[in-house]
């Protein structure tokens, strides 16, 4: 779908801060992205947009269900493009190396789990924390 008509769609007026806001995740090697991310890849492209403009965006893209928003361990929150696609995370504490994994016998639990405590799932957002190959690699040298 061309940009401008899907932020038409979603209510919100195709400027130019939202589209380059929107081309970065488009383009980018990575999925998930802090605020001074888009900033910096803003800049790197010679894009004359402040820091403030750039989180007021990623709110609003995230209100619109255009992103989705994630805080792993603690940290910064990171945003990626909503593909309507459910996956989990897989973090590594060593490097912050995130992994999108999706498991249909995980899921599953979670509903049952859900439903056997009286509630109707509406979201949900597991993460898993651990050591990435390249990390314990590393480790072991």
């Amino acid at each position: 779908m061309n940009d401008q008509i899907e932020l038409k769609t979603m209510g919100l007026k195709a400027t130019f801060p939202r589209l380059k806001i929107l081309d970065v995740f488009r383009k980018a090697e990575t999925r998930h992205h802090s605020a001074e991310d888009v900033y910096r890849a803003l800049i790197a492209e010679d894009v004359d947009i402040g820091l403030a403009t750039v989180y007021r965006v990623l709110t609003q893209f995230e209100q619109a269900g255009i992103l989705l928003r994630s805080q792993f361990d603690g940290g910064k929150a990171v945003f990626e493009l909503n593909d309507g696609d459910h996956h989990d995370h897989l973090i590594c504490t060593n490097c912050g190396r995130v992994v999108e994994f999706s498991d249909a016998e995980i899921e599953k639990r979670q509903h049952r789990v859900a439903k056997e405590n009286g509630f109707t799932l509406e979201s949900h957002n597991m993460m898993l924390y651990g050591i990435c190959p390249k990390c314990s690699a590393a480790k072991k040298a």
